[in-house]
């Protein structure tokens, strides 16, 4: 792997792991037309370290609030009760689904899953449904008013992201808004979601990123890096963003790239694997 495709690979990473657009998407598609392969579902993972580690500090103190009440109530029956508590078990069974169907379909994750005839359908369908659920949610429910069903609807939401072009943060915010929940707060949830599941997966996928003809430990670093910085500063902006505009410039996005890339497959442009 080149450092060219390593710098550009972490930007592409940091600009997009967030928004509700698929990052690992965009990474199979820009690997595949600038670079004529595919990095692999491996350094996708790797490189999710950086930007979860961008989400570790900017909601550092959230983070600390949760786990923190989360060991207080195992012993105090008050602090059970209170919004944190719940969120923090929520945040626990909402991780559930996508850590089993991780392990029992990880094959297909990083094969047949990376096929780019799957990944413009995924694009397309999943980008019309979060429109579907920006026109009809009632976007009335906060954060600290989640339930234990919702937690787990959720789960299963970020869990279709194993599939590249869903999104782990458009499945998540899609299924917030279709069950009434604010933007600010599906956003916010969506993050919050994906801290324990994607620093396991890509501490468990570090071993495979170095292997064949892949990154050089420096350069996993170096993406890592780039993707951790630019991925702070997108955090800011959608929590920015989603509190004052809906999600339809994402919806035409999504549409746009995956008829885009329907077009550059059936022409032969771009191979689909």
């Amino acid at each position: 792997m080149t450092w060219l495709e390593v710098l550009v690979l972490g930007v592409v990473q940091g600009l997009t792991e967030f928004l509700p657009i698929s990052s690992s998407a965009h990474l199979r598609i820009v690997s595949e037309v600038f670079f004529g392969r595919d990095a692999g579902a491996a350094f996708t993972a790797v490189t999710q370290l950086g930007t979860e580690a961008a989400v570790i500090v900017f909601f550092a103190r959230d983070i600390g609030r949760l786990t923190a009440t989360w060991f207080r109530g195992i012993r105090n029956a008050a602090v059970r009760a209170t919004p944190d508590y719940r969120i923090a078990w929520l945040v626990i069974i909402g991780t559930i689904p996508i850590g089993l169907l991780g392990v029992v379909f990880e094959e297909q994750i990083q094969t047949a899953a990376r096929n780019l005839w799957l990944i413009a359908t995924t694009l397309v369908l999943f980008g019309l449904l979060l429109g579907l659920a920006e026109r009809v949610g009632r976007q009335r429910l906060e954060l600290e008013q989640m339930k234990p069903v919702d937690g787990i609807l959720l789960g299963f939401a970020q869990a279709m992201a194993l599939i590249p072009g869903v999104s782990r943060s458009g499945g998540t915010i899609t299924a917030g808004l279709f069950l009434g929940f604010t933007r600010p707060a599906a956003v916010r949830y969506s993050f919050l979601l994906a801290i324990p599941a994607v620093v396991a997966s890509g501490l468990f996928q570090i071993p495979d990123v170095f292997s064949g003809d892949g990154p050089s430990p420096l350069q996993m670093i170096v993406a890592t890096v780039i993707a951790f910085a630019i991925g702070y500063g997108s955090i800011a902006w959608l929590l920015r963003y989603v509190e004052r505009h809906s999600v339809y410039l994402f919806v035409w996005y999504r549409v746009a790239l995956g008829a885009l890339l329907f077009v550059a497959l059936g022409a032969g442009w771009i191979a689909a694997t």
